[in-house]
């Protein structure tokens, strides 16, 4: 089922209904040669004031200390405002959580306001109230073509709440708005995403892919900034609604990685839509609902509206949890902040390649691609299944140990296994799957039982203790790597056995 398109205006005699385009001409119009500079654009543009953006670590909020600053600013609620707007019966409620380390505000949180039984639905949010490319840019091919090649959909939608906010309690998003602010990006463990940690904070990720993972995003959201002023001049509804405004002269790119990451946290992907209305923002979805990865329950997109129908029984008062999606945990932790300890989807990627240096290099590849792997090949360890991952490496591994002519011919010109396996290829092989393991290991610069010591510290900052969570289920993996692998050692016919030499061996990363 898709989500219907918007036809009528929302009740809200405040909110600036968007233009929509009428055709693609209108697109190329847009699309001028030449930009007019910010010099130029800056001498005529109205003052900003001292408009406020959509910030995830929004230092505002946080000062606001006094009780009666604190109630001025909280104002109507978001489920309130929802119920206002239109919402159905539902059978949720908002309850607050206290923030783990004391500096922040305390989060909201989607509870059951009575008994669920799988198969209730908890709550149905109306279309009208749920935030689209489609609904931003006012036009589902446009919306196409701004994320082709150009932009992401985060990116589209974090600009436009960037604007909302501009507004201020003139938005009609600005209930929604305010309550991303109070959340801060933080998911269940009230713990930001690693794309806004200082420098110090990813160090706790030393010796982990992830933290690898968060630079090279951070780089990707930098290029994505950079393309904002084009998609400003092409989007017809935001240019009309926000006129000299230009998006990189407007917010810093400070601000723009911070509002991306809160937006990060709580967009909803929904299945069986148009690609204009995949990626939405649904108020009481997340990071109100919390994530688990054993869940199956799913925001769904139904008819005009998007609900959730729970998968298993909830007592009143306990916290609604969706499906997040078979994500490995340092994606978690990127996307959401949090690490799940029961993941059954959590990996480690290993990147093996034939040796370019190899004269049989070329024959090599091409029996690696007769039996479905590239030259460059990623394996995938799944936790709990590392010695399956490592019987799935042995054959490529075992082709790059290949160094007699006649026997690459025989290969070549078999149907079978994709080359002949002798005792001391296989140790070799094996030899080397296990120091690549090992020199993972010693990248970190803790050891798994320092981890766990760590971990039994209940004052450890939040930030330390999901890194460490991560750290330690990655060397858990990595060591049960290298049991299976000394295990299979263990299993060749004599042990003692010399390792083959491999003048050109695979390349493990």
């Amino acid at each position: 089922m898709e989500i219907t398109a918007i036809h009528r205006p929302i009740p809200s005699p405040s909110h600036r209904i968007l233009a929509p385009f009428s055709s693609l001409a209108s697109v190329s119009s847009l699309r001028i040669p030449t930009r007019p500079s910010r010099r130029s654009l800056r001498s005529f543009r109205p003052s900003c004031g001292g408009a406020e953006t959509l910030v995830s670590g929004d230092q505002r909020e946080e000062k606001k200390s006094s009780s009666s600053a604190k109630k001025k600013d909280e104002g109507v609620d978001l489920k309130s405002w929802l119920d206002s707007q239109g919402l159905p019966p539902c059978k949720i409620v908002l309850n607050e959580r206290a923030s783990r380390d004391g500096k922040h505000r305390s989060i909201h949180y989607v509870a059951a306001s009575e008994d669920l039984q799988p198969g209730d639905v908890a709550f149905s949010v109306p279309s009208s109230l749920v935030v689209t490319l489609e609904r931003v840019l006012g036009d589902e091919t446009v919306a196409e073509l701004l994320t082709t090649n150009k932009l992401s959909e985060l990116a589209c939608l974090a600009l436009y709440l960037m604007y909302e906010k501009k507004q201020g309690k003139k938005s009609f998003w600005y209930p929604f708005i305010r309550e991303l602010d109070r959340q801060r990006g933080r998911g269940q463990l009230a713990v930001e995403s690693p794309l806004i940690w200082t420098e110090s904070e990813l160090s706790y990720l030393t010796g982990s892919p992830t933290k690898a993972e968060v630079l090279a995003r951070e780089e990707g959201i930098k290029r994505e900034y950079n393309e904002l002023d084009t998609v400003w001049f092409m989007a017809g509804s935001l240019f009309q609604q926000y006129p000299f405004d230009i998006p990189t002269e407007a917010f810093t790119f400070e601000i723009f990685k911070q509002a991306f990451v809160a937006v990060q946290s709580c967009v909803v992907h929904l299945q069986k839509v148009s690609l204009a209305r995949r990626f939405a923002l649904v108020p009481l979805g997340p990071p109100l609902l919390a994530y688990k990865s054993n869940c199956k329950a799913m925001l769904t997109a139904s008819g005009d509206h998007v609900q959730l129908v729970v998968d298993r029984p909830y007592k009143a008062g306990e916290s609604i949890a969706v499906w997040c999606g078979p994500q490995p945990n340092s994606r978690l932790l990127l996307n959401y902040g949090f690490v799940d300890e029961d993941n059954p989807y959590d990996r480690l990627t290993v990147e093996a390649s034939l040796n370019v240096e190899d004269p049989q290099y070329q024959d090599k590849r091409l029996v690696a691609q007769r039996h479905g792997k590239l030259a460059v090949q990623v394996f995938q360890v799944q936790v709990g299944r590392e010695k399956e991952a490592i019987l799935d490496m042995l054959p490529y591994l075992r082709l790059g140990y290949v160094t007699d002519p006649s026997e690459m011919q025989s290969v070549i010109s078999s149907q079978g296994p994709v080359c002949p396996v002798s005792p001391c290829m296989e140790r070799a092989v094996l030899n080397q799957i296990s120091d690549y393991f090992k020199s993972r290991l010693a990248h970190y610069p803790t050891t798994l039982s320092e981890d766990e010591i760590l971990l039994e510290d209940e004052n450890l900052d939040p930030k330390r203790r999901v890194a460490t969570q991560l750290v330690r289920l990655e060397k858990k993996m990595l060591n049960s790597c290298i049991k299976a692998a000394t295990d299979l050692i263990s299993e060749l016919p004599d042990d003692a056995v010399s390792p083959c030499p491999a003048p050109f061996a695979p390349v493990l990363k």
